[in-house]
Order: structure tokens, then C-alpha cells, then sequence
């Protein structure tokens, strides 16, 4: 063999499943792409149009790469996120549809997410509250795991609110999808005192604030990402604001924080109208989440 010919088949990409695979991940992984394997895989899946489990069988069988898996592999190294590629993210147990323009959901949301739906489940009849819903996320998880529960959902984006239009659509239209500030009571007024459930991930990173992950600061929406104010906190007032005016007597708040935000979220509902105040931690034990409950019926003005 010459040696323009080695080099040619030194450039040209596996032909086979498995080493096709293999080159992925040694690419991704030389990018600074975390998970490179499972990326990989999920890229290979995609560019095949099967399902995980089918990627193993074939994987196992020795089948041939797919077409187009290295344009796939080009765009991840550059860090677009996975889920723009493949146009789908993974939340709990829904598979939504997602691109520029909407915040990709996260797992460590999907504990907030949880701690909403447990509340619902105590209640015959729940009404849940989704503030900030982006891709419509929590709302769907909630009318997907609690079916007796009336569910409403606000964004006040109208690109994030057009891919919660679409994934409302595609699993039944069982939420109530709102288009608006959650600040605006002529958007939610007829709700005032009769909520079980407000959950909200707001945007709240402050504004000299730089999302570590590239994916997340070239591509996630900055809308989505930064909250307002001196200290990220503008939006999730507001939040805490309409929230007490929604809750029933007894009703609960679960609101997304950032890691560093924990104590500062604790103050927003300090005080008269609030009681319960707790912060959750996430699967990789950081402060997550501020959960409290409505402890003032006169507060509905």
C-alpha cells in the first residue's frame, strides 16, 4: 500500500458499527464533551432512526455505521447541545421535543418536578401551576404522572412557549398552556386562592454570572437563563409574589435555585404568609430547590 493510500485509510471513518462508535467518543472526549460514550451512542441512534436498546443489538450483531454519524460527531465536538441535534431531551418519563430558542430541561429539575407531583397525588382534585414552564417540562410531567390534576403552565417567551405549544400537543393537550409575564394577573386572576401547586424553574443566574458548560452559554436562551436584578433574584420574586397570591391556605411553592441561592430564596418568604420553609437537595447533594407552604388565608390581594 502507498503511503497516500495509508493516510486515506488512515482519514476515512470506521466502517463498522462498533469502531465507528469508538472514533466518536475519542473525538468527543478530545473536545472536552462529558458523557463522550453515551453521546456518542445517542448521535448513532439518531443518525440510524432506532432506539437505544436496538444500538446495543446491533452493536453486538457487528453492524455497519451509520451515514452520517461523523456530521453528527463534527457538531457535538463544537458543543451544540445533543438534545439540538437530536431534537429531543429526556425528561422523567417524557421524551420532548426541543431547539434553539427553548431552555434544554435538566435531571436536576426532574427533583422538582418530583416534589410537585407527590403534592398533587395528596389532593383528589389538584390544581398545579407551572411558572416559567419553557419547553413545558414540569407541566406535562405533572399532567402525565398525576392524570386527576387540572394543570396550567405560563411562559412569557414566545419562542419557548411555540415548543411548549408543540410538546402540549404531542402528548394529549392536557395542560393549559398560557402566554405571558407571571407577574400579569390578568393572566392568571381566575386562579387567585384555589392553586394546590405552584412549581416554577425561573431563569435566576445574576448578570455577572457565566454558565460553566459551553452548551448552556452559547445555546441556551439567555431569556431563560438570567433572572434579573443585583443578585439574579428579580424573576423569582416575582414568582414568590404570584405564588401567594394563587395557593390556597395550605397550598405549596417549589421553586428552582441556583447552588449559591439557597439562603437568599429562603428570605423571600420570610415573614407573615409563609410557613414550612425548607431547602431540597439534588442527586449530587447540592441546595436545589426552595419549597414552602402558604400559611396566610387573607393574602390574595
Amino acid at each position: 500500500m502507498s503511503e497516500q493510500a495509508r493516510r486515506t485509510d488512515a482519514q476515512s471513518p470506521p466502517a463498522d458499527l462498533r469502531g465507528a462508535l469508538a472514533a466518536a467518543a475519542t473525538r468527543l472526549t478530545e473536545a472536552g464533551v462529558p458523557s463522550a460514550w453515551a453521546d456518542a451512542q445517542a448521535l448513532a441512534a439518531h443518525a440510524l432512526g432506532v432506539s437505544r436498546a436496538e444500538l446495543a443489538r446491533r452493536i453486538v450483531l457487528g453492524g455497519p455505521a451509520p451515514d452520517g454519524l461523523p456530521d453528527l460527531v463534527a457538531r457535538r465536538a463544537a458543543r451544540e447541545p445533543l438534545q439540538h441535534i437530536t431534537g429531543r431531551a429526556a425528561f422523567r418519563r417524557l421524551d420532548l421535543q426541543v431547539g434553539p430558542g427553548v431552555f434544554i430541561p435538566r435531571p436536576e429539575t426532574e427533583v422538582v418536578a418530583g416534589i410537585a407531583i407527590e403534592e398533587a397525588r395528596a389532593s383528589a382534585h389538584p390544581v398545579v401551576v407551572d411558572l416559567c414552564t419553557g419547553s413545558g417540562a414540569i407541566a406535562l410531567a405533572v399532567a402525565d404522572e398525576v392524570p386527576a390534576a387540572r394543570v396550567v403552565a405560563v411562559e412569557m417567551d414566545p419562542a419557548a412557549h411555540a415548543w411548549a405549544a408543540r410538546n402540549v400537543a404531542a402528548t394529549g393537550g392536557r395542560v393549559d398552556l398560557r402566554l405571558g409575564d407571571v407577574g400579569d394577573r390578568r393572566l392568571t386572576g381566575d386562579l387567585d386562592g384555589v392553586v394546590d401547586v405552584v412549581v416554577a424553574n425561573p431563569p435566576y443566574i445574576p448578570p455577572d454570572g457565566t454558565p460553566v458548560d459551553l452548551e448552556v452559554s452559547l445555546h441556551d436562551p439567555p431569556l431563560a437563563l438570567y433572572g434579573g436584578g443585583d443578585d439574579g433574584l428579580s424573576v423569582p420574586r416575582q414568582v414568590v409574589a404570584t405564588a401567594r397570591r394563587l395557593l390556597r391556605p395550605g397550598g405549596l411553592l417549589v421553586m428552582e435555585h441556583a447552588e449559591t441561592q439557597a439562603e437568599a430564596a429562603r428570605a423571600l418568604v420570610t415573614g407573615t404568609g409563609w410557613a414550612d420553609v425548607r431547602t431540597v437537595i439534588d442527586l449530587a447533594g447540592r441546595p436545589r430547590a426552595l419549597v414552602a407552604r402558604h400559611a396566610d388565608p387573607a393574602v390574595h390581594g
